[in-house]
């Protein structure tokens, strides 16, 4: 008798919701144009790092991989695909960005040109590997598709590299705390991807390196009141879609056994400290009103989704959500408006 192996649903879109994963264009003129000479010798380096490619033997699938996930509950199941499914999303936007950058800077800006190529490497490899993992449930993302008819944002350089960077280095310390929580805790270790984020996080860590020299590159991005204005606005940005994320995919973390809110106030704190060696100013994230405000808008974050998924009409729905995200609003400008911290005086302490 031979066994019948089921096919995997192929998905051709995903959500797009405030909290998805966004695919970004930018000014790839600008880029180009962009003077790099203060940081030259660095990109060097990195480039020349990244040509040795320290993780190609990493990202294989071993024989841990060859067997059945059907024992995992489908709770489990359910919020780790969850998981992946953003995961890659993020990846392969990721990927989509530096690929583009390359191709549009070859022959203008040979050393942006080469780095963004083999930053479009590392993001491909980790979509590819999570797409792989997914497919381990039965399901997998149609990338091709996503390419084309995905909505695509417009972001100005100097908004990509504020970005890119906060995410990159925030992706690092998402997956080395978890790495480290469930090398103390093996038992909660259901699944393989879960040993190699030791090694996957040196990319994004890497890549957040990069995107910092870039910043330190431009003088206006790091120099000035309106470089702290803005480096206030991606750092809150930022750590809001984390605190949200994490608190609306809660029952993930808890498969894991990570509490949910010491986990996204732990990267948070984190990546706010790291955020020192590049951005002239960092959050007050010690402030007594910081993490009590990001909670608060998770919560009501939970009330607007359950109003949305509601039977009521349009305008009943609208009239229900506006105090919910007029609270939202108003948490977050308030703490826009906290007392930063001077990064000078963090940047000898940090580590």
């Amino acid at each position: 008798m031979v066994a019948t192996t089921l096919q995997p649903t192929v998905k051709t879109s995903t959500e797009e919701t405030l909290l998805s994963p966004r695919f970004y264009t930018t000014d790839f003129d600008a880029i180009a144009n962009m003077d790099i000479s203060s940081q030259e010798k660095e990109l060097k380096a990195m480039i020349a790092e990244m040509q040795t490619d320290y993780n190609r033997h990493h990202f294989v699938r071993d024989e841990e991989f060859k067997q059945s996930w059907d024992h995992i509950d489908e709770k489990t199941r359910r919020v780790f695909v969850d998981f992946l499914e953003r995961s890659c999303t993020s990846e392969f936007s990721g990927f989509l960005l530096f690929k583009e950058l390359s191709r549009k800077l070859k022959g203008r800006n040979a050393i942006l040109a080469e780095i963004f190529h083999l930053m479009a490497r590392d993001e491909a490899r980790h979509a590819g590997f999570l797409n792989k993992a997914m497919n381990d449930f039965k399901i997998s993302l149609d990338l091709g598709y996503l390419t084309k008819h995905r909505t695509y944002t417009f972001f100005k350089p100097e908004w990509v590299i504020y970005a890119v960077y906060l995410s990159e280095k925030i992706g690092y310390w998402r997956y080395i705390l978890m790495y480290r929580h469930l090398e103390q805790h093996p038992e909660y270790q259901f699944y393989p991807l879960f040993r190699m984020f030791e090694n996957w996080c040196q990319d994004e860590n890497r890549h957040g390196d990069i995107f910092k020299a870039l910043l330190r590159s431009q003088p206006q991005m790091w120099q000035g009141w309106k470089a702290k204005l803005w480096a206030r606005f991606f750092l809150l940005s930022v750590f809001a879609t984390h605190t949200l994320t994490v608190h609306e995919r809660a029952d993930f973390y808890q498969s894991v056994g990570l509490d949910a809110q010491e986990y996204d106030r732990q990267v948070i704190r984190k990546t706010n400290e790291t955020s020192a060696r590049a951005f002239p100013v960092t959050l007050n994230v010690e402030h007594p009103q910081f993490f009590p405000r990001l909670e608060r808008c998770a919560e009501r974050n939970e009330q607007l989704k359950a109003i949305e998924s509601s039977n009521a009409p349009k305008l009943v729905k609208f009239f229900r959500k506006l105090p919910l995200l007029t609270g939202i609003f108003v948490d977050l400008l308030r703490l826009y408006l906290l007392k930063p911290i001077d990064a000078e005086l963090l940047r000898g302490r940090v580590s």
